[in-house]
């Protein structure tokens, strides 16, 4: 069963489209786009996401992170 997303694709793309651009503008390499990335997440999930539910969002981001590049 799919699951249904709140927001649009439109809107998700993009923003995936303007994250993207910034990632070209400093022609970053894969690894470098990765760690960006990454990083990002580390630091939203610091400041968004209480200390104790961390480790959760992080386990459950990591699952989907993983099904989503399953063929």
């Amino acid at each position: 069963m799919a699951i249904q997303s709140k927001y649009s694709n439109t809107q998700v793309e993009s923003i995936i489209a303007e994250v993207s651009a910034v990632l070209d503008k400093h022609q970053a390499p894969t690894d470098l786009r990765l760690m960006v990335l990454g990083n990002c997440v580390t630091d939203l999930l610091t400041r968004k996401v209480p200390q104790e539910a961390r480790a959760d969002v992080a386990e459950q981001f990591s699952k989907a992170l993983a099904q989503s590049v399953k063929g």
